[in-house]
């Protein structure tokens, strides 16, 4: 008789203390010719959907919360846009993300077992490359929330590790490079994944090139995420400045990047399960204590952006926003809110986008890590984070005064110019905005009378509580080598 491997680890832990329960009885139940894992195309497409619908729903209950975007507008406790946040709010990303980080695991693992059984089948390579990919995208969102992680032990429930060890931040971003650097090898002579399995894979229909852009640029989100750490060797000895050089410059045909908004990685929702935009169930009456902040809407009203209609309503004849940070018991007037055809916007559910790339770039070539003059990439940045919303460009729109770029301005200054834009490109794309904002302290967000926690942006948030009775050793370790489990404890690239 045949028996699953998972069903075997099952009965090893059921018969823990019985000498027969081998490695030898494993092998012995293994079929040489079948793959143990389950097939990576089953696999791919609903662990990318349900991520990319989770981080779309916490995107707008936190990350727009805190970012000032809107404001859920009530005077209860646990209001996050007072940065009033619940111990129970960090669970169900960490639950989420780890599920599926095991689940991109077997992506991979399955790709190589594919070209194992049929060493002709190079779609395993490919496989392989969007399953590191993936990999790498879940654990940065779970290291840049947390800060030390389970990384190296994570998802090992199969091995008998269920108590894994928190690795460093510094680890996992340092291996999380060694990931990228597999996957731009792997997509280099991977090919497309066959004409009947390119439904496995929402995001490019199976394309190994775009995946690989995806890659890269995604190398180099995180490469400036390290910009405090600019002189540390991370890769091979290089620095993060130093890497970040060599894929756009010198080895720029070794590592492609996106070179227009189609390169963009996203969902397209069609609006038929499981591809339905998340906000899809909502009623319109959903969406009526949702309100837009006055920073969110000043600006894009100072500029006349073209998007400002695509995302919101007018408000007693104009569009309007409320006050962030507004304290309990202020009467404030509810004013625009999202527009409800938002629930079903195919411009919605980016995973990274190439207007987020050219901001990258030219925040890089603003500190000098690349020569390309900062304003080609910061006015490209500006003009396809418009179109990437069908919008277009009003004439002359990147030279007017609140938006021209002038290299006289201090690094500060040209900081806040190029996140104030990045902010709006990053749009529900995670919680991008709120890890740029800890990292450089722009855009500048006003500081409202009723914001708490001193007025101070949450560094990071707390591990989930289950964590102190499940695996409370490790997480103590984890705790006594980052700091308190507070809001307030920076990560590592956080620091100096």
């Amino acid at each position: 008789m045949k028996f699953k491997k998972p069903l075997l680890y099952a009965l090893c832990l059921l018969l823990a203390a019985n000498p027969a329960c081998t490695d030898d009885f494993m092998e012995l139940a293994q079929n040489p010719n079948a793959s143990e894992f389950a097939l990576p195309q089953t696999l791919l497409a609903p662990a990318i959907t349900t991520v990319l619908k989770r981080n779309m729903d916490r995107a707008q209950r936190i990350n727009n919360e805190l970012m000032q975007v809107h404001i859920n507008m009530g005077d209860v406790e646990g209001k996050i846009f007072r940065y009033d946040i619940r111990s129970n709010e960090s669970t169900s990303m960490w639950n989420n993300w780890y599920i599926q980080l095991a689940n991109f695991k077997d992506v991979y693992k399955g790709g190589a077992e594919r070209t194992r059984i049929t060493s002709s089948d190079l779609a395993g390579n490919t496989y392989k490359g969007i399953g590191l990919i993936c990999q790498v995208w879940v654990t940065s969102l779970i290291t840049d929330m947390y800060g030390d992680a389970p990384y190296s032990e994570a998802s090992m429930g199969k091995d008998r590790v269920f108590l894994p060890k928190f690795d460093t931040q510094r680890d996992i971003y340092a291996d999380m490079f060694l990931k990228l650097e597999e996957a731009n090898t792997l997509l280099t002579t991977a090919p497309n994944l066959p004409a009947a399995e390119i439904s496995a894979d929402p995001v490019y229909d199976g394309v190994a090139a775009n995946w690989r852009k995806l890659g890269n640029s995604m190398y180099l989100r995180l490469l400036l995420r390290l910009s405090n750490k600019a002189s540390e060797p991370m890769i091979n000895g290089m620095t993060a400045m130093e890497k970040f050089r060599e894929i756009v410059e010198t080895k720029a045909t070794t590592y492609p990047i996106m070179a227009a908004n189609a390169d963009g990685a996203r969902i397209t929702w069609t609006g038929t399960a499981p591809y339905d935009n998340p906000f899809a169930t909502w009623r319109p009456a959903d969406w009526y204590d949702v309100k837009y902040t006055q920073f969110f809407i000043n600006n894009l009203k100072e500029w006349s952006d073209p998007r400002l209609p695509i995302w919101a309503t007018i408000s007693n004849g104009e569009f309007e926003g409320i006050p962030g940070g507004y304290p309990m018991n202020m009467k404030v007037t509810p004013r625009s809110q999202p527009v409800t055809t938002l629930a079903s916007d195919n411009r919605l559910g980016n995973i990274m986008t190439f207007a987020e790339t050219q901001f990258i770039l030219a925040e890089a070539a603003a500190r000098g890590w690349i020569t390309t003059p900062a304003k080609t990439y910061y006015e490209a940045g500006i003009t396809n984070a418009i179109t990437q919303w069908n919008a277009t460009v009003p004439a002359n729109y990147v030279t007017i005064e609140e938006l021209a770029w002038d290299d006289a301005l201090a690094l500060e200054d040209k900081l806040e110019k190029i996140h104030l834009q990045k902010y709006y490109a990053l749009f529900y794309t995670d919680f991008q905005q709120w890890y740029e904002y800890r990292r450089t302290g722009h855009p500048i967000l006003p500081v409202g009378q009723g914001h708490e926690n001193g007025g101070k942006m949450p560094s990071r948030m707390i591990y989930p509580i289950v964590l102190q009775s499940t695996n409370k050793n490790n997480l103590d370790a984890a705790i006594a080598n980052q700091g308190p489990d507070n809001i307030n404890t920076l990560v590592w690239w956080q620091r100096p």
